[in-house]
């Protein structure tokens, strides 16, 4: 009783700071999707490509992103070039965040491209060949025929490496970044005066679970609006 007590008296000045931690995380959230999406489907074209130079060296990159610990690539985005010049980034949480949003624009674009990739080379070739047959071009075969069940087939896994992508957030934290995780946690040091607290750490979960329930109710709907191809 008196734990919970503790916790409504604490909650007016934990609440606002998990809010501000949260809303770090859906901005890294937003700007990994709008920059990795797109970065992943080029990605995607440079692997598939017949012209082996770029497709060999886009392959080894997708290897060496996806084989390697996101934590590791944070670190050595935001530190690295300090250690063997300037520091680009700065000392500021503004730095740091642009260091944060780079290293998981890559990862996660080397990711989708791989989903991409198996989007595309899942559509059947009579289909395409069909289209040219019909006097399309190849950008309109791609476009038209291509693109549009490529989007249906990839859903579903691209929606999972979306919800792995907001937990995957929290992983920040190992550059001082102050999402919700560094907010929750600083409660254990001192932070608004409070110290010693690990509740708020654990409340964090309930912003993961809540959104990552809203994205995965979006997908089912989008998958819904996608099953004309069925």
């Amino acid at each position: 009783m008196q734990l919970i007590n503790r916790i409504i008296e604490q909650f007016p000045i934990v609440f606002p700071a998990l809010n501000m931690g949260f809303l770090q995380t859906l901005k890294l959230f937003a700007i990994t999707l709008v920059g990795a999406l797109p970065l992943g489907l080029i990605i995607s074209f440079g692997s598939m490509t017949k012209f082996k130079p770029i497709s060999l060296l886009t392959r080894v990159v997708v290897w060496i992103v996806r084989g390697s610990p996101l934590m590791l690539q944070l670190m050595i985005i935001y530190y690295l070039p300090g250690l063997v010049g300037k520091n680009i980034w700065g000392g500021g949480e503004s730095g740091r965040f642009v260091a944060a949003a780079i290293a998981f624009i890559v990862n996660y674009a080397c990711y989708f491209s791989e989903i991409y990739r198996g989007g595309i080379q899942g559509v059947p070739v009579g289909q395409q060949e069909a289209g040219q047959v019909l006097g399309l071009t190849k950008t309109q075969v791609f476009f038209k025929v291509t693109l549009l069940q490529m989007v249906k087939r990839i859903v579903p896994p691209m929606s999972n490496e979306i919800i792995t992508l907001v937990k995957d957030t929290s992983l920040a934290r190992i550059i001082a970044l102050q999402e919700i995780i560094w907010a929750g946690g600083a409660f254990m040091k001192s932070s608004h005066g409070i110290q010693g607290q690990i509740w708020p750490l654990f409340f964090t979960g309930v912003y993961y679970l809540a959104f990552c329930g809203i994205l995965t109710l979006l997908f089912g709907y989008i998958e819904k609006k996608l099953s004309y191809f069925e």
